[in-house]
């Protein structure tokens, strides 16, 4: 079963709202493991509201940026998991760009719009 790779900042999480609940609702509904991804260094850990979500939390704290391949490829090796075993999504294009650069299938996620349903049938067809 694949894991679904979240994003953090803007996505799963609303800066000054919290986490995002229509979101975790519909992610509720898939049986997959999931994991949050995010750039936080421990301090904007507090600032952006990163503690104590209801998924794991991955952070490299910018060394290197989710811009850069090798953070997925690090992920990928200390959850021992392979670029088919994961869907992603995101709403920065470069690091969508960075992601399927390695092999993962990503999704740009539009953090204006907040469409849950293309996001569903992203997840339905690649899942």
């Amino acid at each position: 079963m694949k894991t679904i790779l979240v994003d953090a900042v803007n996505t799963f999480v609303i800066q000054n709202s919290g986490i995002f609940h229509a979101m975790q609702d519909m992610l509720d509904a898939y049986p997959n493991k999931k994991i949050i991804l995010t750039n936080a260094n421990d301090a904007q850990m507090d600032e952006f509201g990163l503690r104590n979500l209801p998924y794991e939390l991955f952070t490299q704290k910018h060394e290197p940026e989710k811009t850069d391949p090798s953070y997925f490829k690090t992920l990928l090796t200390e959850f021992n998991l392979d670029k088919d075993d994961v869907v992603y999504f995101e709403h920065n294009e470069e690091a969508v760009k960075s992601a399927t650069s390695v092999g993962i299938s990503a999704y740009h996620y539009d953090k204006e719009k907040r469409d849950l349903e293309a996001l569903k049938s992203f997840l339905d067809k690649n899942l």
